[in-house]
């Protein structure tokens, strides 16, 4: 499955509306267990990239979970980040 990660970009130098962006907007995905093997793999890469950053010492990599309270910015950040050196973070 595809993601057109530009939605969801911000580039340097730009301004981010967050009003014209839809909190509830899902993606592709409809449930969850559609997300889980892209999920593997996107944390597999982050520790890819971890290991690459920590190494080179100079760039970082900054997420950004923006949410209505309960709308499972924590379960996100357990998810995506179990993967991960917790010394790199």
């Amino acid at each position: 499955m595809k993601i057109d990660i530009d939605r969801y970009r911000v580039r340097p130098g730009r301004k981010v509306k967050l009003d014209k962006h839809d909190p509830d907007d899902t993606g592709p995905f409809q449930r969850s267990e559609d997300a889980e093997g892209l999920l593997e793999k996107g944390v597999r890469r982050l520790a890819d990239y971890q290991e690459r950053l920590h190494a080179q010492n100079h760039w970082s990599v900054l997420l950004v979970l923006q949410a209505m309270d309960a709308a499972g910015k924590d379960s996100t950040i357990k998810h995506v980040m179990r993967g991960l050196n917790p010394m790199g973070t």
